[in-house]
């Protein structure tokens, strides 16, 4: 069985989808996400121009040491644009081999160990009372556990993942468009003040046994993190995310040695080099890294399971920016690992994008079911696809108020 061809497709509804199809000798074609947020052309020109000509000839049924040809046969290792393309490839294979087998991905894993998947959903608003609409709403829809961020008063700019205004806080997205990014003004004191007792009353109002986490989004320095870690403690929240840049790997040391609230932290990883001692070290609760951004499903199996050994539990990134494919690889690694956790799930269900990647992985009731479809159960309409191209967008910046630029 050999590779004859592969290609790549940018585009699709409202986002930039970096789609790779991957067609082999024997008519089975196998597909994966590159997606890689607000820089998208860069995987995809990776893969059509070192990538590709070397995967040709190949046989797919040999995922891992394709896996290893190209995160070991490049001098310069890792980071985002060559890992989102490596997992592309390497979603693409894990695809090809379940076709082959007739077996979803989570059975070549080693099957199931729980029928369906927790999620969690964003919950916003433009201010508390906005965001506790939001809270009510997705708890009517059936969802066990939300992300909760809020206007914080006094605070010139909305800040991460919050609107403007008041009512646009159901299914909200961060608007990325325009090659120039937004500015946010960020003020850690007022935030530090405010978030610890607006977490408290949505604890208040929805009662224990709703999962309440919370993003900081890295914008607390470290001491600032095991304050605030600390001041939240008595809320019980789920996870709190990225309290600070994960670049310091020390300062979670501090934040535990402060704190019992669960740490989340990892989406912005590309490898096990870059987590290993967290989770070594038991410094986390929650690793965060994508199938994408991680080098597919290959080199994300090797994290889950040395996190299994440190009692740390999955909950993988899943921004809009991962198309359907990276969350239905997903979707199978949280069907299959011992140690999931909770998987974050934006709506990606509309018309045009359920035209574009058809499936039957299905979300009810907060629980994403994985499809029994062989490979990764999802496919991809060429038809749907050429009518979307490429539009260029940022994210936001973030400056301090005298101007200081600071951590998105």
């Amino acid at each position: 069985m050999k590779i004859t061809d592969a290609k790549v497709f940018v585009g699709g509804p409202a986002k930039n989808y970096v789609t790779l199809k991957i067609f082999t000798d024997q008519g089975v074609y196998g597909l994966g996400d590159a997606t890689l947020n607000n820089r998208e052309t860069l995987p995809a020109q990776y893969l059509q121009d070192y990538l590709i000509p070397s995967l040709i000839g190949m046989d797919p049924r040999n995922s891992e040491d394709i896996w290893q040809f190209f995160y070991r046969g490049a001098y310069f290792r890792r980071g985002p644009i060559a890992m989102a393309a490596f997992g592309a490839i390497d979603m693409a294979l894990w695809d090809i081999k379940g076709k082959m087998a007739g077996m979803p991905v989570y059975q070549l894993l080693g099957g199931k160990s729980r029928e369906g998947a927790m999620v969690y959903a964003h919950a916003t608003g433009a201010d508390l009372e906005d965001l506790m609409d939001s809270v009510a709403a997705y708890i009517e829809d059936g969802y066990k556990a939300v992300r909760v961020q809020c206007g914080i008063p006094g605070m010139p700019t909305a800040s991460y993942a919050v609107p403007e205004e008041k009512g646009d806080s159901k299914n909200y997205m961060t608007n990325f468009s325009g090659i120039r990014p937004k500015v946010e003004v960020w003020d850690s004191d007022r935030y530090i003040r405010y978030m610890p007792d607006a977490l408290a009353e949505i604890r208040d109002r929805f009662g224990p046994e709703l999962h309440i986490l919370h993003d900081v989004h890295h914008r607390l320095l470290p001491r600032e993190a095991a304050e605030f870690a600390k001041a939240v403690e008595p809320i019980r929240l789920f996870w709190l995310e990225d309290p600070t840049p994960a670049e310091d790997q020390d300062a979670l040391r501090l934040i535990r040695q402060h704190s019992t609230t669960p740490i989340a932290i990892g989406e912005v990883f590309n490898s096990i080099w870059e987590c290993n001692k967290l989770i070594e070290n038991e410094l986390i609760d929650y690793i965060r890294v994508a199938a994408t951004y991680g080098g597919g499903i290959t080199h994300l199996k090797r994290i889950v399971d040395l996190a299994a050994l440190h009692h740390v539990k999955t909950g993988f990134h899943g921004a809009p920016s991962h198309s359907p494919i990276s969350m239905a690889a997903q979707a199978h690694l949280n069907a299959w690992a011992p140690n999931f956790g909770i998987q974050e799930y934006l709506v990606l269900g509309t018309p045009e994008c359920n035209a574009l990647f058809p499936s039957e992985h299905r979300m009810e009731n907060g629980m994403v079911f994985v499809s029994e479809a062989p490979g990764l159960g999802v496919d991809f309409d060429e038809n749907e696809a050429a009518q979307y191209s490429y539009q260029p967008g940022s994210h936001p910046v973030v400056r301090l108020q005298d101007g200081t630029l600071w951590n998105y």
